[in-house]
């Protein structure tokens, strides 16, 4: 099973992308039919649409990867810590980590959900399962009339816990009225805007052809 290795030792020379965070990583394409697991909340679940629409659907048409859906609704960062042994147990080679908003809607302290995502992480780099950190959005009253961005954890985790980041495409989703089926949800448009982007990310940063 393919595994992610960090290479720290030469300076980097990153390939920027508007919408993630690069890193340069020893490491071999993920071939077709490898078990990809989408961890998180109702982003990776696809509230708003139907089953074939959501993200991880899209995401298994574009790269013929076997993207598992482990996205519940209303998820918060400890419900989703709770359940890292469950992915564990599926043993896949990647996992797709998105969690964090649900905690800005309950108030949740920040140190508290920065806590519960470094574990969750570290807990699956201790099973020898790579990580890509997917940013989700600060729900601040600003994000809910058209402005919304990354809540800034999700910088300060990557590179606490020396994993890749994709970011700013939920952002991106949720200021655009188009995009969504209400609020804080995409509508089939907006699950496909962000799969489409995150598939250009993991072409990108070598995990897929």
């Amino acid at each position: 099973m393919r595994r992610l290795t960090a290479s720290w030792a030469l300076p980097i020379l990153a390939l920027s992308l508007a919408t993630g965070c690069s890193q340069e990583y020893d490491m071999q394409v993920l071939p077709a039919g490898s078990r990809v697991v989408a961890l998180g909340d109702s982003l990776t679940y696809g509230y708003g649409t139907t089953p074939q629409n959501n993200y991880p659907s899209v995401l298994t048409g574009l790269t013929g990867w076997q993207v598992i859906n482990a996205g519940v609704n209303g998820n918060t960062s400890a419900d989703v810590l709770a359940r890292i042994d469950q992915v564990i147990t599926l043993d896949p080679d990647l996992v797709l980590l998105g969690v964090g908003g649900n905690d800005v809607l309950r108030r949740v302290q920040s140190g508290t959900t920065s806590a519960n995502i470094t574990l969750a992480i570290e807990q699956l780099k201790a099973a020898d399962i790579a990580v890509i950190l997917i940013a989700e959005p600060y729900f601040s009253t600003s994000a809910l009339f058209g402005r919304a961005s990354d809540n800034p954890i999700y910088k300060q985790i990557a590179k606490s816990e020396n994993v890749p980041l994709y970011s700013k495409r939920w952002s991106e989703v949720i200021s655009s009225d188009k995009l969504k089926s209400d609020q804080i949800h995409p509508n089939a448009a907006g699950y496909r805007y962000f799969a489409e982007g995150l598939h250009a990310y993991l072409q990108a940063e070598g995990w897929t052809r």
